[in-house]
């Protein structure tokens, strides 16, 4: 699981990651024993289904932190989409008790950034050396 490997696709190499950030409606603090455990269990089968990579994950009550390798074909809001609406659909069927309390699993919003192997200010470094050459 090291974020320097490379992955190859059709036309090139990517090492692309992306840090996801979201909680449950109204930042419920629901995300606790066999919920959590069941969670993090759903993320890593929904990321094999979408051939990303689990580069980190930690659950806590009241939100989700996910960092995963990922194609450049893969937009974030597409990945977002697929892991919250995959999780809330069959966490809310595995645990009723979840339906009773929140009329959503997730709140509709999440937070991404993206992660490389280079940095922001030495491609911007790079990009100013380019200029002198």
């Amino acid at each position: 699981m090291s974020s320097t490997r490379y992955k190859q696709h059709a036309g090139g190499v990517s090492t692309l990651h992306d840090h996801f950030v979201w909680c449950p409606k109204y930042r419920r603090k629901v995300l606790q024993g066999a919920i959590a455990d069941r969670l993090k269990a759903l993320l890593h089968e929904k990321a094999d289904a979408l051939g990303v990579t689990v580069e980190g994950l930690e659950v806590l009550p009241d939100h989700v932190h996910l960092f995963v390798a990922a194609s450049p074909t893969d937009a974030p809001q597409y990945l977002a989409n697929q892991f919250k609406g995959y999780t809330s659909r069959v966490l809310r069927d595995e645990f009723p008790g979840l339906k009773s309390r929140l009329p959503s699993l997730w709140r509709r919003s999440y937070s991404v950034g993206s992660a490389g192997h280079v940095s922001a200010d030495t491609i911007q470094k790079y990009i100013a050396q380019q200029k002198r050459s």
